[in-house]
């Protein structure tokens, strides 16, 4: 019982469609601009803690955009940016945001950054997976992908019945004073995007 209520109060509490657009350059990646919409109730929060659209008409000025552009920048030291990217099983390393700009339509908050691709090699499939490993926020690949010319690219959904009970399973390892960190569960919610480009193109 205890771990069932445990389950039901850590539910994602932030919801991000997300889209992707993959970057090449003489037939390597070199980089993915990404956009984050957020959720209508994430999206009011922002704008009511930020002092922003006091008139709840669901338009910004200039200045105001200008303010609210760069909220989800401040990235602490070693975050990755809730997205991961694999080429050949191995972990390739995305660059630090670049901002692409932030918008405001139908209540919700929509920010675009570009990550540079650190390495990586021409000719392999790659994976991304956008997810937050503490499953506090839930990423969807809603927005969808937009691949170079020469790539297919495919969006493979997680097995959620799989996910839940391995969260089941790791919250019931939490002893009952509840003095350990949430599991860190967050990968087995995400979709992966799986890309590969035809040689030599």
């Amino acid at each position: 019982m205890a771990a069932l209520s445990t389950a039901a109060a850590a539910h994602p509490h932030i919801f991000v469609s997300t889209g992707l657009t993959l970057v090449r350059d003489e037939g390597r990646l070199v980089g993915v601009e990404v956009v984050w919409q957020y959720d209508e109730f994430y999206s009011l929060l922002v704008l009511e803690d930020m002092g922003l659209d006091a008139d709840y008409d669901g338009t910004l000025t200039d200045a105001e955009l200008a303010q609210l552009d760069g909220f989800d920048m401040n990235w602490i030291e070693g975050f990755a940016g809730d997205l991961y990217a694999m080429q050949a099983g191995r972990a390739v390393r995305l660059g630090p945001p670049e901002r692409r700009g932030t918008t405001l339509s139908e209540g919700k908050i929509t920010s675009r950054h570009f990550r540079p691709v650190e390495g990586g090699t021409a000719g392999e499939a790659w994976t991304f997976k956008p997810y937050d490993p503490t499953f506090y926020t839930a990423y969807d690949m809603g927005l969808g992908v937009s691949g170079p010319d020469g790539c297919e690219v495919k969006i493979v959904a997680p097995d959620i019945g799989a996910a839940q009970e391995k969260l089941l399973a790791e919250l019931a390892q939490i002893p009952e004073d509840g003095e350990s960190d949430y599991p860190q569960v967050g990968e087995q919610f995400a979709e992966t995007v799986v890309v590969t480009c035809a040689a030599g193109s």
